[in-house]
């Protein structure tokens, strides 16, 4: 059985939208995690910040014990 935390931050980087922007970076998010989005210079670099991004957004929610109601379910 997996971590909880590991499947719900395995389930978000699913629901991850990511395009190429007219400077030629790439930008990522997870619609269902406001305020998680990353902008970087390679899509795996982006990947990889979008993941740090959804793993403090998630801190901080657990944190002030706010809902995950918008969040993906496990």
């Amino acid at each position: 059985m997996m971590p909880i935390l590991t499947a719900f931050t395995e389930a978000a980087m699913r629901e991850a939208k990511y395009k190429i922007l007219e400077d030629g970076t790439f930008y990522g998010e997870i619609p269902p995690c406001p305020g998680v989005w990353a902008n970087e210079e390679t899509l795996e670099k982006c990947r990889e910040v979008l993941q740090e991004v959804l793993e403090e957004w998630l801190i901080l929610k657990l944190r002030d014990r706010d809902l995950l109601d918008t969040a993906p379910r496990v």
